[in-house]
């Protein structure tokens, strides 16, 4: 849902940690971002991306490192939720979607991805994910809806077309793509030129 604003895309996936740690520092960069949901993991199959720090254990070990280090540095909190092996993240991308629609899409975003990275909120069930987004107007049943997994797929594909390998990526209405939380300045001066 864009308006007449400039706009930068930011292509994320709630399985992302980088992609949290990136979204607590959207506020101070210029600009407008236009929060899109994506299946991180589809778009690395459909584009030749392999998750090396999920199959390489030295640079998963390296990563938990590197993330405290991140959030150290952003201020930001960091503990995974408990109950992290029994989250669906299409289900978390669904609730996100039904928020967007709703007008919400944002302020959702940022309270899964706190209760993903730095909660314990309960987010095994779609009633789970609704309760914390109830205020929003967010139910079990728009979570369900057969229509969020084509809106899934359709927000997938605009982040293949847009050249996006990974989580997080940020994309200027120029066309201009960054990837990583790590290249927040790149983008903070490609945004203030």
């Amino acid at each position: 849902m864009t308006d007449a604003l400039t706009r930068t895309r930011f292509f994320f996936d709630f399985r992302s940690p980088y992609s949290y740690l990136a979204s607590t520092q959207l506020d101070d960069l210029p600009g407008e971002f236009d929060w899109r949901p994506f299946d991180v993991l589809e778009t690395m199959k459909r584009v030749g991306n392999v998750p090396t720090t999920v199959i390489c254990k030295p640079k998963q070990a390296y990563a938990r490192q590197d993330l405290g280090r991140w959030a150290a540095l952003y201020g930001a909190q960091l503990s995974p939720n408990p109950g992290m092996s029994g989250i669906d993240g299409p289900r978390l991308l669904h609730a996100a979607l039904a928020a967007r629609k709703l007008g919400h899409g944002e302020e959702a975003a940022r309270r899964l991805f706190r209760a993903m990275w730095a909660g314990d909120a309960p987010l095994a069930a779609s009633e789970d994910v609704a309760a914390l987004l109830a205020d929003l107007g967010v139910t079990a049943n728009l979570i369900d809806a057969p229509e969020r997994a084509a809106e899934l797929e359709e927000g997938t594909a605009a982040a293949v077309e847009a050249g996006v390998f990974g989580a997080p990526s940020f994309v200027t209405e120029g066309g201009l793509l960054f990837f990583g939380n790590d290249r927040l300045d790149f983008l903070r001066r490609a945004l203030a030129a």
